[in-house]
């Protein structure tokens, strides 16, 4: 089973989703929180990683959620119910590069620091490779990565090598990581279709990082109004942009069939 990308969407679909757009987020408000449910899960290198596991049918596809630095799963608290009403399960990972968001503590973290494990941005690639292999055990299902920041950056290097990895959303991501890894270079044969997100600032950045990106697997996108906001959160309806960017994702989403 692939994950095919079809390029062309009509005028009457984007029609459709602007008006679907604006029932999203209200119907979010309405999602079963008993849906959501605390997983605890083993990186290699024996860090417990703590996930928010918000289950809509196994016949659904998964998004893995990533948080941006020194945050948490709680980055994804109001994003998680609008993928559900969209129809993915998700999986919101503490990365143990993070502290709080949303009065959510990384738990991954605490974890991770207790047992004197490295901590860095790269090594949190342990963890999402552990929150690849956790959902994969439970579903074969294709499963997105939705990156934050340095996590987006990740996610695509990990999009590149992990076929169990069907699309990428990366939100804001950038060449992070000094001398220690070079994104641009790393993604330059990635295959999976890519939804890149930035603010108006950052724009030029992403678009360098991703110039050797297939143009047939890529959409690029930056707010016609306003700067934006950096990350994930620009998903939060705290940012004056955030339905605009909802209607670049749900469409990207529409674009996504399985063959």
């Amino acid at each position: 089973m692939l994950f095919e990308y079809k390029q062309k969407v009509g005028t009457n679909l984007a029609t459709q989703l602007k008006l679907f757009i604006t029932l999203l987020l209200t119907l979010a408000l309405f999602i079963n929180l008993n849906a959501q449910q605390t997983v605890r899960f083993t990186s290699e290198d024996g860090v417990e990683v703590i996930a928010d596991h918000y289950v809509v049918s196994t016949q659904n596809p998964y998004i893995i959620l990533l948080h941006k630095a020194e945050s948490s799963r709680g980055e994804f608290r109001e994003i998680a119910p609008k993928l559900a009403n969209l129809g993915f399960n998700s999986l919101a990972v503490d990365l143990r590069w993070g502290n709080e968001s949303a009065f959510v503590k990384n738990l991954t973290y605490v974890d991770a620091e207790t047992k004197s494990k490295p901590i860095s941005m790269l090594d949190a690639q342990k963890d999402i490779q552990a929150a690849i292999d956790f959902v994969s055990s439970r579903s074969q299902k294709p499963i997105i990565l939705l990156g934050s920041s340095f996590s987006a950056s990740l996610a695509l290097v990990e999009a590149t090598s992990n076929f169990k990895v069907k699309a990428v959303v990366a939100f804001s991501p950038g060449e992070y990581f000094n001398d220690s890894l070079n994104v641009k270079q790393s993604i330059h044969n990635i295959y999976v279709p890519i939804l890149g997100l930035s603010t108006k600032m950052e724009y030029s950045d992403m678009s360098t990082l991703l110039a050797d990106v297939r143009k047939k697997h890529l959409i690029l996108f930056r707010p016609s109004n306003g700067e934006g906001r950096h990350g994930a959160e620009a998903l939060w309806e705290s940012n004056p942009n955030h339905k605009e960017y909802w209607m670049v994702l749900t469409q990207f989403f529409s674009q996504l069939d399985f063959k």
